[in-house]
């Protein structure tokens, strides 16, 4: 059976989109079966991010609904081996639909090495039914103390929703910022209370990338690159040094 994850951040603005794209490419780039799954229903980019706007056709609400079959619904990305995508709906469903999809999720981690599912911000329905089933969580939070709190809101929700392992991806740092705040990486681990997975650097590339539509892992060997190789080779039990600031 493969590995379900839930990416999810209290606040918009973590990179968290981003980052499910990145960390996805690169399980895939390594030779894991990956699907990553947009669950921001109504707002969603995860297609954008993976460059797949063109190519998407039906999303999980038409599987959960019997219309079309789950491989049918999962597009293939054209340029990275490995890396499948399910897009989200543009409207949630009730949150009766929570165990339903907990049955589809069991059906993918049977297909799927990994299932990265892009949880919208916030804690809302959204959120709950991203981390229905989910085997472990990570939450992307930045240095901002907002980001901070709504970070260990985010992973109490996680927990008291049955994610009993939880990790910490600290996005977008500036070290310059931290000094002039004053605050380190441990404050951020202290405060959201979760186990450190990554350190990802404020890199341009990330956005560039984004807004041309192309993945990351495609744009080119940047600070934010390297970074999240680091984490997805971690998840697959790599031991690789943590970077600090």
């Amino acid at each position: 059976m493969g590995t379900s994850i839930v990416i999810a951040s209290g606040k918009g603005g973590t990179g968290k989109t981003a980052s499910t794209a990145a960390i996805g490419s690169f399980l895939a780039r390594s030779g894991h079966r990956t699907l990553c799954v947009d669950m921001d229903a109504a707002l969603r980019n995860l297609d954008l991010t993976l460059g797949l706007a063109e190519r998407v056709a039906f999303d999980f609400v038409d599987v959960l609904s019997g219309r079309v079959s789950h491989s049918d619904a999962v597009t293939a990305h054209p340029d990275i081996d490995n890396l499948f995508f399910l897009s989200a709906p543009t409207d949630l469903p009730g949150e009766e639909t929570a165990e339903n999809f907990r049955e589809l999720l069991g059906t993918l981690t049977g297909e799927y090495e990994y299932v990265l599912l892009d949880s919208p911000a916030g804690i809302g329905p959204g959120f709950r039914l991203a981390a229905a089933g989910a085997d472990m969580g990570i939450v992307v939070a930045t240095g901002d103390i907002s980001s901070l709190r709504d970070g260990q809101r985010t992973a109490q929700e996680l927990r008291a929703l049955g994610v009993s392992e939880i990790r910490l991806l600290v996005n977008r740092v500036s070290p310059r910022t931290f000094r002039r705040i004053r605050r380190t990486v441990d404050d951020v681990i202290d405060t959201v209370g979760a186990r450190l997975i990554g350190v990802v650097s404020e890199d341009n590339a990330v956005s560039m990338a984004g807004n041309l539509e192309a993945p990351l892992i495609n744009y080119g060997a940047r600070r934010a690159w390297g970074q999240f190789k680091n984490v997805a080779a971690r998840l697959t039990g790599e031991k690789v040094k943590l970077s600090r600031l």
